[in-house]
């Protein structure tokens, strides 16, 4: 039978004594935690103002256009700047699911997603849309919201704090921008309707190898009335950020 020095030598040498973190240790896993914080900060400042210049490219080539050749002249003042300041919000997506920022994946998709849609799916892919006055009201409203949004995360990446006014902002433009870029987006959609039924753009007919069928008309219909659902969300983010703003 073992004695239990025995004992407790067998089992001090197969199972090893949990060591307890040294100060030394927490202070180096504490400025490892403080250099990712500060990387993170700097990333989201450098890609909010980036896009934040994106937009305001967007909005004076938007209005030199309208002032120079009226509204029919506006996409094709805008298209390079607009497809780069809307394209690149897919990192939005991202940073949401990789933990950057605080937005759910589940609303953040179908935001970025829609827009992205928009610019690529109806206006880049069918050109009669380009001289439509829908496309100008659409602009107005993106731009105004967007510039407003921008400025908002990059002061509050930057500088660690935004005015008051500019949040107000931040969850307020949309309260006129929204309803504005609803009706020309659905607007949109409508117009170029039987363009894509004549055309059957990115349409995917059976039988084929896949043994699966795309309707791209139909799934227009469908974005028209999932729109109409994001504006009960943002409203209830307005009530949240600006109810949270007064009380701290």
């Amino acid at each position: 039978m073992l004695s239990h020095i025995d004992w407790w030598n067998r089992v001090s040498r197969s199972k090893p004594l949990a060591t307890i973190p040294t100060s030394s240790s927490i202070s180096h896993i504490s400025a490892m935690a403080g250099n990712a914080s500060v990387m993170r900060r700097l990333y989201l400042s450098f890609y909010n103002w980036i896009v934040f210049i994106g937009w305001v490219q967007v909005s004076w080539s938007m209005i030199l256009a309208l002032l120079e050749n009226g509204y029919e002249a506006v996409y094709a003042a805008v298209e390079q700047h607009l497809l780069f300041a809307q394209t690149a919000a897919i990192m939005e997506i991202l940073h949401s699911i990789v933990g950057l920022v605080r937005s759910p994946v589940s609303s953040t998709i179908p935001q970025i997603t829609g827009r992205l849609f928009m610019i690529w799916g109806i206006l880049w892919s069918f050109p009669e849309t380009h001289t439509h006055i829908f496309v100008t009201s659409l602009l107005i409203s993106w731009c105004i919201t967007e510039v407003t949004r921008y400025c908002f995360y990059g002061m509050k990446e930057s500088f660690g704090f935004t005015p008051y006014w500019l949040l107000w902002l931040r969850y307020s433009t949309f309260i006129v921008c929204l309803p504005v870029g609803t009706v020309s987006e659905v607007g949109l959609i409508y117009i170029v309707l039987p363009f894509m039924k004549a055309s059957g753009k990115y349409c995917l007919r059976m039988p084929n190898k896949w043994n699966f069928s795309f309707n791209y008309f139909y799934a227009s219909i469908f974005f028209m009335v999932f729109i109409s659902t994001l504006v009960c969300y943002l409203i209830a983010q307005r009530k949240k950020a600006l109810a949270k703003a007064k009380t701290t």
